[in-house]
C-alpha cells in the first residue's frame, strides 16, 4: 500500500513540476514582452528586458571633430563639438578618462575598468602633452592644446551612458494615438462576432443532426465533414474569392463572414457532435415520449445543456478570427470602414520602419478583448473541451 502511495506521488509531483515548466516557459516571453513594451526604443536597441529594473550602464564609440575645426583663442588651440548629435536627449552621470594604448584616442570609462579614473560631467580632464577635454553633461566638449592640433581625422571618445530604470507608456499612446486604429478596432468587432454566432449556430444544428437524428448516408457525410479539418484553408482562397468576385460580395463584410464560418465550421460541427452526442439518451428518449419534436429537442434540452462545448468553441473560434491577417486580407478592403486591427497595426508597422518599438505595445493592444473573453468563459473551456474529445460515438 505505501508503495503504491508513493508511485502516486511522485507520478503526481512530476506531473505538477512538468506543468509548472510550462506555465513558465509560456510566461517568461510574455512578461518580457510587457516589460519591452514600457521601455524607450534605445534601451530596447541596447539592452534586453531582462536589464530593465536595473541601472545600465552601456558604452558607446563617438568621434571628436576633425583638426581642421579648430580655432585660436588666447593662445590655445581650441576645437568645440558635440559628443552626441543635435537635438539627441542622452546625456552623461559619470566618466573617466586617459589615453589608450595606442595613444592616439581618448576613452572614458566606468571604474570597473582598471585604470581609469572618474571624473563628474564639466570637469576638465588634464592629458598629455598639456591637452584637456572637457566633456558635459549635455554631450557638449572642448578639446583645447597649446599647439595646433595635426590629426586629420578626429580622435575616437568612448562613453559609458548611465540609465536608470524608466518606463512609460509612450509607445501605447503612439499606438492609441495612430489614425484609423479606434475604428479598426469597432471593424474587428464588425468581424468577429458573426463570425463567431454564425458557426456555432450551425455546427449546432448540425450536431445534432448526426447524434440523433436518422438519414441515409449519416456516418459518410459525418466523415466527410471531419476529412475537412486537415485541408488548409490557403487552398480555398483564391477559388472563394473568384465566386465571391462572381456574385458581387468580395470585399463586403457578409462575404469575410461566410469565409470564417465556412473555414470554422468542420471543427466545430466535431467538437459539437461529439458532446452532444454524449448526452444521456434517457432524456431525449423521455421527450419524444412526451411529443416533443427535434426542434423543441433541441432548443428545449440540448442547446442548455451544451453550454460548456459551445462555450468552448466559441473561445476558439472569436480568437481565431480576431488575430486573423491573412482572411481579412483577402477578403476585406483596405478602407476606413473595413480594414480591421491586425491589418492596421501592420501597415503602421510598413509606414514607420523606424519606429519597430511599437510591435510590443501593438501585439497587447491586440491581445487585450481575446484576453477578457477568455477569462471569462474559462469556467466552460475545460469542461467543455474534454467532453467533446473523449467521447466521439
Amino acid at each position: 500500500m505505501s508503495s503504491v502511495f508513493s508511485k502516486f506521488s511522485i507520478g503526481s509531483l512530476i506531473s505538477r513540476l512538468a506543468l509548472l515548466m510550462i506555465v513558465i516557459a509560456w510566461t517568461i516571453p510574455t512578461f518580457g514582452l510587457f516589460v519591452s513594451s514600457l521601455r524607450d526604443k534605445d534601451l530596447l536597441t541596447t539592452t534586453g528586458w531582462w536589464s530593465a529594473f536595473q541601472t545600465n550602464i552601456r558604452a558607446e564609440q563617438l568621434r571628436l571633430d576633425d583638426a581642421d575645426t579648430q580655432v585660436e583663442r588666447d593662445g590655445l588651440f581650441v576645437i568645440n563639438g558635440r559628443a552626441f548629435p543635435e537635438g539627441s536627449n542622452k546625456s552623461l552621470e559619470s566618466f573617466g578618462g586617459g589615453f589608450l594604448p595606442d595613444g592616439g584616442s581618448v576613452t572614458y570609462a566606468a571604474n570597473e575598468q582598471p585604470g581609469f579614473r572618474d571624473y563628474a560631467a564639466g570637469t576638465p580632464v588634464t592629458l598629455e602633452n598639456g591637452e584637456t577635454l572637457t566633456l558635459n553633461a549635455d554631450g557638449t566638449y572642448v578639446y583645447t592644446s597649446p599647439v595646433a592640433f595635426d590629426f586629420t581625422r578626429g580622435p575616437r571618445l568612448f562613453i559609458n551612458a548611465v540609465t536608470p530604470p524608466s518606463f512609460s507608456l509612450n509607445n501605447y499612446r503612439e499606438v492609441l494615438a495612430s489614425e484609423g486604429v479606434s475604428e479598426s478596432f469597432i471593424n474587428t468587432f464588425t468581424v468577429a462576432i458573426p463570425s463567431t454566432v454564425l458557426p456555432i449556430a450551425i455546427a449546432a444544428f448540425a450536431a445534432y443532426a448526426f447524434s440523433w437524428m436518422e438519414f441515409p448516408g449519416r456516418r459518410w457525410l459525418f466523415y466527410i465533414v471531419i476529412a475537412l479539418i486537415v485541408v488548409p484553408l490557403q487552398m480555398s482562397l483564391i477559388p472563394l474569392l473568384r465566386i465571391y468576385n462572381t456574385i458581387g460580395i468580395a470585399k463586403t463584410y457578409p462575404g469575410i463572414w461566410l469565409a470564417h464560418t465556412a473555414f470554422g465550421l468542420p471543427l466545430a460541427i466535431y467538437l459539437l457532435r461529439n458532446y452532444i452526442g454524449g448526452l444521456p439518451r434517457e432524456i431525449i428518449e423521455s421527450a419524444k415520449i412526451d411529443g416533443a419534436s427535434h426542434f423543441q429537442i433541441f432548443m428545449r434540452l440540448v442547446l442548455p445543456l451544451s453550454v460548456p462545448a459551445l462555450a468552448s468553441f466559441a473561445i476558439f473560434q472569436f480568437l481565431w478570427v480576431w488575430n486573423d491577417l491573412l482572411v481579412a486580407l483577402v477578403f476585406l478592403g483596405k478602407d476606413v470602414d473595413q480594414i480591421v486591427l491586425t491589418c492596421k497595426l501592420r501597415e503602421l508597422l510598413g509606414s514607420r520602419a523606424e519606429n519597430w518599438e511599437i510591435l510590443t505595445s501593438s501585439a497587447f493592444v491586440s491581445i487585450i478583448v481575446p484576453l477578457i473573453v477568455f477569462f471569462s468563459l474559462q469556467r466552460y473551456f475545460v469542461r467543455g473541451l474534454l467532453a467533446g474529445s473523449v467521447k466521439g460515438g
